[in-house]
């Protein structure tokens, strides 16, 4: 229920994608081409009933469409795994949509003639060229700019519902973010972290590299990995600057980290070795370290910045805060919605 409605979306759109296995023959006047075999296929077998109003396999699709839009890219065909829940979660949507729709002309809710025209003015925008739009409302609306204005119409007493029992109903004050901040100080707290670009000089290759637990390297070996780790060292103290410093563990470097320049962003200072940790304490901005020998390999850091451990001020986190939290409250009262809307509603799925 965390999809947007908005107008276009609940109308019908332009080049859908049809999957022939999921339609059947249409009258003329309310088919669409099918991509596979370029005949005509239909939208219109019933997929479920909403006290009476029959919601259709077009409906349907169009909604899995606009929760997995890559679907277009690939002839309309969903990921198999995935394609029952997105079918689930389609057919719940546009059954949640046609109830607000129903509880709007329930409360007799009105949208006036001028605010219909601009809505359909808006929604032609959409369209290339006037052919665009004439082929569209020949397909999906009988060519009868009446259907539109109708589905139109539709749209936006769905909007107009939402907005009064849910949007509008979703805002927070700023009194209630800060009382959730002081309340959760826990949440804003920022640990200690570190930027630091590593060179690193690993134990030489063997074949036994690849098991589980390789053994130890043999003395001529630690002694030829502490050579090539000193030589790093000097290359490595005549860096003037991030990028001097990149390039060398790009072209020395023997961790993953030299395809990133040897750069690892804002590490937490729990989750480095404590050797590495403990050298990086010592350094100021943009200093190198001496060799650190940890986890059976020898590494050279460059810090770049460090970040002691402090919790966020309200000033900074007020504004996502606040709209993670309309965010949230927006959903419950949707989820309500809903809930209430069919508890006396009568449903049946096809």
């Amino acid at each position: 229920m965390r999809r947007n409605i908005g107008l276009i979306a609940l109308l019908l759109t332009v080049a859908l994608p049809i999957r022939a296995q999921d339609t059947e023959a249409l009258p003329s006047h309310q088919t669409h081409p099918a991509t596979s075999s370029g005949g005509l296929v239909a939208l219109a077998k019933p997929v479920a009933r909403v006290n009476g109003a029959v919601l259709t396999q077009g409906d349907l699709l169009r909604e899995m469409y606009a929760i997995f839009p890559y679907a277009r890219q690939h002839n309309g065909t969903f990921p198999t795994a995935l394609e029952p829940d997105i079918r689930q979660g389609a057919l719940k949507m546009i059954e949640f949509e046609e109830l607000v729709y129903q509880e709007a002309k329930r409360r007799q809710m009105r949208v006036s003639p001028v605010r219909l025209t601009q809505a359909e003015k808006q929604f032609r925008k959409q369209f290339g060229t006037e052919q665009e739009f004439r082929q569209f409302l020949q397909v999906e609306n009988s060519n009868s700019d009446m259907v539109l204005r109708e589905k139109i119409g539709r749209s936006l007493l769905i909007e107009d519902l939402l907005k009064t029992e849910v949007t509008d109903k979703s805002q927070v004050s700023l009194a209630e973010v800060r009382s959730f901040y002081v309340k959760n100080l826990e949440k804003f707290k920022l640990p200690e972290s570190y930027d630091l670009q590593t060179i690193t000089i690993m134990p030489p290759v063997r074949a036994s590299r690849q098991q589980p637990n390789p053994p130890a390297p043999t003395p001529e070996q630690s002694k030829e990995m502490r050579i090539r780790a000193e030589d790093a060292l000097r290359q490595a103290k005549v860096t003037k600057s991030f990028e001097d410093f990149g390039l060398l563990a790009e072209k020395i470097s023997e961790d993953d980290y030299r395809v990133m320049m040897g750069h690892h962003k804002n590490v937490d200072a729990k989750d480095l070795p404590p050797e590495v940790l403990q050298a990086a304490a010592k350094l100021q901005f943009g200093q190198i370290s001496d060799l650190i020998q940890a986890e059976g390999a020898y590494t050279i850091i460059r810090l770049n910045a460090h970040t002691p451990a402090r919790t966020q001020s309200f000033d900074e986190v007020s504004q996502a805060l606040r709209d993670q939290m309309r965010q949230q409250k927006s959903e419950r009262l949707r989820r309500e919605l809903d809930a209430n809307l069919r508890r006396s509603a009568k449903i049946e799925e096809l």
